[in-house]
């Protein structure tokens, strides 16, 4: 799971083009919304395109993106467990 956090800070500091960030900026509880990143919903787009493109991953219900989106964790635990149940 560590090395999946790990990938994702830079998958996102990538896709959303944050170049004064670095992967040991964020933290890994960190809210990416409003008071932590400061995300917004253009960005959420961009982390939905990213699971599609990385992990093959649809998010299946639109109310589900606050709670998935919420951190790095809450994002690397969406992927861990939609890969196990596709396994």
């Amino acid at each position: 799971m560590e090395k999946l956090i790990q990938d994702l800070k830079v998958q996102i500091i990538a896709q959303l083009n944050l170049q004064d960030v670095k992967p040991e900026d964020i933290g890994d509880d960190q809210p990416l919304f409003v008071e932590g990143l400061g995300l917004d919903s253009i960005d959420a787009l961009e982390l939905i395109v990213l699971l599609q493109q990385q992990y093959k991953i649809k998010l299946s219900n639109a109310e589900d993106g606050p709670k998935v989106f919420r951190s790095v964790r809450t994002i690397a635990e969406y992927i861990t467990a939609h890969q196990a149940q596709t396994a």
